[in-house]
């Protein structure tokens, strides 16, 4: 019976490249690396090989969204699969074209966090999945769009998952065009092929067929088995279902009360991750902490607002320690970049936080010196300058010092604008405090 249905799909696959009406729109694979997705790639595939060379005219695009807080285990899985897929298309002729999407640095997770101190994600704050996911990889569909007019999403979303995602798919169908649903972005329609496979059949599939991009399907078996764990959709919009309560995705993720995922392959295993539990219950714990948020927001009403400077000073010392502890083991793995350290310092600037400095913080976890740009060595060498200045005045240096740093920090965003406002309230607060 399964067969039967996956020749059907197969056949409908078919059908949507070769006779399409628009014969230029390309196509956009969602690709997550979980069984879904992977089931859908893999019948796109097949059906693409037996198609004549000289009618494969059209692109198909394998985006993967990549929100640099990935579950590590799960990412560095996916990062293979990636050039396996993309080493097997070239050497297959296959007009596929493996992409990977990350979140601009002014949207990364620890910029926002640690940064600005947004507090942690929850249910009705959700302000990371726009961020990392939803934009970044609408940015590229875009541009596939300027580039061809029209664009078809194929995703492997399943009407059995969930009740609520078969109303969606429902919702969305396009009239007369069963196999097309619109999407929010302009000229773009979704093709969901497996939206009828259940998930028993989805996991028969996998164990009997291997990819044809070569190896097999093993490693992915026993990452959902280890996991005890169900995978994360690729979030293009608003309209996709986001992680449940039990998945593959960030790491950090608190909108989840336990993530169950890493716990399960903590407990088959990958003990390495548990400073990663640790950071992830601490902020998912503490996110309403009254004495971990300041007592206004940014906009200047009544709080809660954001993290205080002491706790953003605190989470990064405690990712950069789990770092430092799971690099002795593992050289290779990075939980913060460092351009976000800069851009962390920055923001701190932003916010008149001056007590704390990111590179000593770093300095202090890892024993050694790090370059945090020509910056902040001028910064080091004005303050030396005006130190010699002010004497004795230790208040005055304080303020023209914090000052400066305001100034450099929108130098090096290039965006002076509101620098005189930033200036004025950081007089007034002064002011206010020295009276």
């Amino acid at each position: 019976m399964l067969f039967y249905q996956i020749q059907e799909i197969e056949s409908e696959i078919t059908s949507q490249y070769l006779y399409d009406e628009n014969q230029k729109r390309p196509w956009v694979i969602g690709f997550s690396g979980g069984k879904d997705s992977t089931l859908l790639l893999q019948l796109v595939w097949n059906v693409l090989k037996k198609i004549p060379s000289e009618l494969r005219s059209r692109e198909v695009h394998i985006v993967c969204n990549n929100t640099l807080v990935e579950n590590p285990r799960i990412l560095s899985f996916i990062d293979r699969t990636l050039d396996r897929l993309q080493k097997a298309a070239a050497e297959q002729s296959m007009p596929f074209y493996v992409v990977q999407t990350t979140p601009e640095l002014s949207d990364s997770f620890w910029v926002n966090l640690v940064g600005r101190g947004y507090p942690a994600p929850i249910s009705n704050f959700r302000w990371c999945t726009d961020r990392l996911k939803i934009k970044p990889t609408t940015k590229y569909i875009q541009s596939i769009i300027e580039k061809q007019g029209e664009a078809i999403i194929l995703l492997g979303t399943r009407s059995d998952e969930s009740s609520s995602r078969a109303k969606s798919m429902k919702k969305h169908e396009k009239y007369g065009q069963a196999r097309l649903r619109k999407h929010v972005l302009p000229n773009a329609y979704v093709f969901a092929p497996i939206k009828d496979v259940t998930t028993n059949e989805v996991w028969q599939y996998l164990m009997q067929m291997s990819p044809p991009w070569g190896g097999s399907h093993k490693e992915l078996v026993t990452l959902y088995r280890n996991a005890n764990s169900d995978d994360c959709p690729l979030v293009i919009d608003k309209t996709t279902p986001s992680c449940g309560s039990s998945r593959f995705g960030c790491w950090v993720c608190t909108v989840v009360k336990k993530d169950k995922s890493m716990e399960g392959l903590i407990d088959n295993g990958e003990e390495w991750m548990l400073p990663l539990v640790e950071i992830r219950n601490l902020i998912a714990d503490e996110r309403s902490n009254p004495e971990w948020r300041e007592e206004f927001r940014k906009n200047g009403q009544e709080g809660p607002g954001p993290y205080r400077e002491w706790v953003r000073a605190m989470l990064l010392e405690k990712l950069l320690e789990a770092q430092f502890e799971i690099q002795q083991e593992q050289p290779e793995m990075e939980l913060i970049r460092h351009q976000e350290l800069v851009a962390i310092q920055l923001a701190w600037y932003r916010d008149s936080l001056f007590k704390y400095k990111v590179a000593e913080i770093y300095n202090r976890v890892y024993k050694k010196e790090i370059a945090m740009g020509e910056h902040e060595q001028k910064l080091r060498k004005e303050e030396e300058l005006l130190k010699k200045s002010c004497g004795k005045n230790e208040k005055d240096f304080g303020l023209i010092q914090e000052l400066l740093k305001l100034q450099k920090t929108k130098t090096l965003m290039i965006k002076k604008r509101g620098l005189q406002d930033d200036i004025t309230l950081h007089i007034e607060k002064f002011i206010k405090d020295n009276k």
